[in-house]
């Protein structure tokens, strides 16, 4: 689609096959960012590897908008329902950014609550940096397995970071919808050469003169 800017796709992929070397309850994980993560649930484990993969995207990549999509939590279907995926980020304007993009693709978006500092103590641990599951399973637990994630990366970094649930939209009976290649599109169409892309891209800086345009310093600039 003519996409103007460094655009990285990290492919976060495990099999979940059982072997002598599968992961078992309070095995110490040290994951990629150099955290350690205590293990008090194997069935949380798509998480582990997303950590991962954001912390390559920061360390490696050296990018300054991170965008995570999975379909990370059951509870996504009860937080925002069925047709709605759950969007968690650092940074408002993207989080409104979001919503819109969902509504102008039909990929539909709704926000969570975004508090570490009241969510994240969910993950304590008393041998490790943190623990892979809550503690509390009824004290939003998509927003705490999206902290999760962010923690890897640092509450502190400075970049934007997003993370998309698509647990319950990805699919309807047994098929799959296809969900998040629009809204992905969608949100990021403002910076393609893709004229409708632009249209219906809700970041953008459809204002600024072509001067300007070839001397935007920064993505998020040019983006947000």
């Amino acid at each position: 689609q003519g996409f103007k800017d460094n655009l990285h796709a990290v492919f976060c992929l495990a099999e979940n096959a059982v072997g002598p070397r599968a992961t078992r309850p309070d095995d110490i994980h040290v994951l990629y960012s150099g955290k350690t993560v205590e293990i008090n649930n194997t069935d949380a484990e798509g998480r582990l590897i997303l950590a991962d993969g954001v912390a390559y995207a920061c360390k490696d990549l050296g990018a300054d908008i991170i965008l995570d999509m999975a379909t990370l939590t059951g509870a996504q279907g009860v937080a925002t329902g069925k047709y709605h995926a759950a969007v968690l980020t650092n940074n408002e304007e993207w989080e409104k950014a979001c919503v819109k993009a969902g509504r102008n693709c039909g990929d539909l978006v709704h926000p969570l609550v975004y508090c570490p500092e009241l969510h994240f103590s969910e993950f304590t641990s008393a041998v490790a940096d943190m623990k892979n599951s809550v503690a509390d399973r009824d004290n939003t637990p998509s927003s705490c397995a999206g902290l999760f994630i962010a923690s890897h990366i640092g509450f502190d970094w400075p970049g934007v970071w997003v993370h998309i649930d698509i647990a319950a939209p990805v699919h309807a009976g047994e098929r799959a919808t296809g969900y998040g290649v629009a809204l992905l599109l969608s949100l990021f169409g403002g910076a393609s050469e893709d004229p409708l892309l632009n249209m219906v891209s809700p970041l953008g800086c459809n204002g600024d003169s072509p001067a300007e345009d070839m001397e935007r310093d920064s993505k998020r600039r040019r983006l947000v």
